[in-house]
């Protein structure tokens, strides 16, 4: 299989890209690549991976599967240049010992890498399930798109939320109420509410100090005027009481909720 690298794939802002390979079948780092990428020596590279491999012995013999010793020769003759070709398991320990905000970024985009690269390696085998489940760098991948969905669904969730307490409130409400009943449903001081409403187009005072519901927000569903008579000196007279809706309950809560996130944001 040809080797693919992550330069043209993945444009990064930091100074460097990172490079991962595929070969024979599996996801690898070059411990050069590493050492350029964070600003190492590369002599202090292959060093603290050596130590890691012998810290192993004999309790954790898998750590040397992590890594894979290459030689090469130099050119000019004299000693022969080494490396090691290390996946991600063996990355994520070689680039737990580099500290500071700087490197965080670089391990991060390093994380990055190897994620595209391996679902380009399970998209080459996608016709193959049997393969990809014996195969644990791509039961690997396989894991991680999944944890990605689970991540991006509990951000889902996150968002519903405020609907979904909306949706709670709503169920306590049976029919229109006054503004004061809602504005126990809405966690809202009394007061406050009818401000709001007042201020926001829901409401107007009429003359006499009466309030009644703009018509705007009759038609959409969020208010309606109940009609009452009451016997004056004069004779009955009939006057209308602003009610909000179900409806109207549950848009208050969305537009409540929304306030809240964006302050606390």
């Amino acid at each position: 299989m040809p080797q693919m690298t992550t330069n043209d794939m993945l444009p990064n802002e930091a100074e460097r890209n990172p490079i991962v390979r595929i070969e024979n079948g599996e996801v690898l780092a070059d411990s050069r690549d590493v050492a350029a990428f964070f600003g190492k020596r590369h002599d202090h590279v292959m060093e603290a991976i050596a130590n890691l491999i012998e810290s192993g012995k004999p309790e954790n013999p898998g750590l040397a599967n992590m890594f894979i010793e290459r030689t090469s020769p130099r050119d000019g003759g004299g000693r022969p240049l080494r490396n090691y070709s290390m996946n991600r398991d063996g990355f994520t320990l070689v680039a737990m010992g580099f500290t500071g905000a700087k490197p965080l970024k670089f391990k991060l985009a390093y994380i990055a890498a190897f994620n595209a690269m391996e679902r380009e390696l399970m998209a080459r085998r996608g016709g193959d399930p049997i393969q990809v489940l014996n195969d644990p760098a791509a039961m690997r991948g396989l894991l991680l798109t999944y944890s990605e969905k689970v991540i991006a669904l509990e951000g889902a969730l996150t968002d519903a939320k405020p609907k979904l307490d909306a949706l709670d409130r709503i169920s306590e409400s049976f029919g229109s109420v006054c503004p004061t009943v809602a504005a126990k449903s809405l966690n809202k001081p009394p007061r406050w509410l009818t401000r709001w409403l007042r201020s926001n187009g829901w409401l107007y005072r009429r003359p006499g100090g009466r309030d009644t519901a703009y018509q705007t927000k009759i038609e959409a569903g969020y208010l309606e005027n109940k009609p009452s008579t009451v016997d004056g000196p004069d004779g009955p007279k009939t006057y209308y009481q602003p009610l909000i809706t179900p409806k109207g309950v549950a848009k208050l809560a969305q537009i409540f909720n929304a306030d809240e996130r964006g302050a606390a944001a």
